[in-house]
């Protein structure tokens, strides 16, 4: 028999039945716990056990990347716009939720427990099968995942309801966001995975990157000895098939079964053709989602603010007074240097404003004081393309072009300028997209919306409009 006490959560008091016992048990950490675990003393039948500083400091910070998977998980199911979640030292996270409404309802979702399950992929009916029924179901209840608020919970929730009739005993659909979608609705693949598997995050010890013999990233994870018999079983059963590993049902792999694992080690190969760095961040982005099965550790909220209406409306007031000033300054001075032409290029940017807005609108976009600042500076380039057009007009008139031939020489082959600056932009802007999070990649949306609308004024708008006057007006004098 072993007596195991601790008053410090660092180190562990052993005290066995004799002391060959407690060498046995010395030597058994020293064999399997070996730069985890350190004896520091054995006196008798008692061992004084400690973790390692370096150990400690891992497990930390793997504490605190599952915990922001987990919460990570819970804001996209909640549907609010362009959340910002990052660590906060060695043991906080800190999260803003712009234009959230119902906070309580926010805070019950974070703080709900992670749920892990490892479950067998049915292959009948086909993920082709699958996506017409539900194509047909969605449509029969004119409801959509994201439509009307519909939050991914209740989705799967009523999806599964109206589809139990056409689908086999004890299985639901559940799906997998696409590798290039940023919310899941904006695409997912569908799995029909069976419910009676009782292998659980509960049973897992742990999950890491690793590297396979050819020095690829896999994920490795670890399971109790109850996990093991389970995994064992579950291998066995879906052998040649597929294995869905599923947290909060959402899917995060579903890696093909070759063979049965009897092993409390067991990996994930991520198999296809990718580079190395996108490969390891799949990887690390697996192991975390594994790990956030079994949360180590218990959310305690301790600080929390709400900007209310006051502050809001100021802040809103502040970011209108600057859009309006800056506009208002662009607007003059195109109008002083171009003339009627500047009229043109401020019908245009009026024009380009609505269209972002619009597309915002659309795309369901919170407009926080990132995104503010991304109108403010498209603002500010919008009329680039008006000015390189009419400089190139201006020229042509002078080089004693009629007026006729000068607008279409100014559009034409000042195309190629406009286009070139323009997608450079739009590059750093797809960048931003895909590295950053919260705010950076709403600035970047709003920025890409710009450029895009932009473009299309500069180069259709603008031009209608400017033919329309030479050729409907006969309009003889363009500035």
């Amino acid at each position: 028999s072993v007596e195991v006490s601790s008053k410090d959560p660092t180190q562990i008091h052993i005290v066995a039945s004799s002391a060959d016992s407690a060498k046995k048990i010395k030597e058994f950490i020293e064999k399997n716990y070996a730069g985890v675990l350190q004896v520091l003393e054995q006196e008798g039948n008692a061992l004084d056990v400690r973790y390692y500083d370096s150990r400690i400091r891992q497990y930390k910070k793997q504490v605190i990347e599952q915990a922001i998977e987990v919460i990570r998980n819970r804001i996209d199911a909640f549907g609010v716009a362009e959340p910002s979640i990052s660590a906060q030292g060695e043991d906080r996270i800190l999260v803003q939720l712009p234009g959230l409404k119902d906070a309580a309802q926010a805070k019950a979702l974070i703080n709900r427990t992670a749920k892990l399950n490892f479950r067998g992929v049915v292959e009948k009916p086909s993920q082709t099968e699958l996506v017409k029924m539900i194509r047909e179901a969605e449509k029969k209840g004119g409801y959509a995942l994201g439509k009307n608020g519909m939050t991914y919970d209740k989705y799967i929730k009523r999806l599964n309801e109206d589809l139990k009739d056409k689908l086999p005993p004890h299985t639901m659909i559940v799906f997998e966001k696409l590798e290039n979608a940023v919310k899941m609705e904006d695409g997912k693949r569908p799995y029909l995975i069976e419910t009676e598997s009782d292998l659980t995050g509960a049973e897992l010890e742990d999950a890491s990157v690793g590297q396979d013999e050819y020095g690829k990233p896999r994920v490795n994870f670890r399971f109790s000895v109850e996990g093991r018999r389970k995994f064992a079983a579950l291998t066995d059963k879906y052998k040649g098939g597929r294995l869905a590993i599923v947290l909060d049902n959402v899917v995060k792999s579903a890696p093909t079964v070759r063979k049965k694992i009897d092993s409390s080690a067991a990996v994930i190969d991520l198999g296809g053709v990718r580079d190395y760095d996108s490969a390891f961040k799949e990887a690390k982005f697996i192991a975390t989602a594994l790990r956030a099965g079994a949360l180590p550790a218990k959310l305690q909220q301790l600080e929390e603010r709400t900007v209310g209406p006051s502050l809001g409306a100021e802040s809103i007031a502040k970011g209108e007074r600057a859009g309006l000033i800056g506009s208002l300054l662009v607007l003059v001075f195109m109008l002083l240097y171009y003339r009627t032409l500047g009229v043109v290029a401020d019908l245009a940017l009026l024009f380009n404003i609505l269209l972002i807005l619009a597309a915002l609108t659309s795309l369901g976009a919170t407009l926080t004081l990132p995104g503010v600042a991304g109108i403010v500076l498209t603002v500010g380039m919008a009329v680039d393309a008006n000015v390189i057009i009419f400089e190139r007009i201006k020229e042509e008139l002078r080089k004693g072009v009629g007026i006729r031939a000068a607008v279409q020489e100014g559009f034409s082959r000042a195309f190629s300028a406009i286009f070139d600056s323009n997608i450079t932009t739009a590059a750093a802007c797809i960048i931003l997209m895909y590295f950053g999070t919260g705010p950076v990649r709403g600035f970047a949306v709003t920025l890409l919306c710009g450029i895009i609308t932009s473009m299309f004024t500069a180069i259709f708008v603008s031009r209608a409009m400017v033919e329309t006057l030479v050729g409907t007006f006969g309009v003889k004098k363009l500035v």
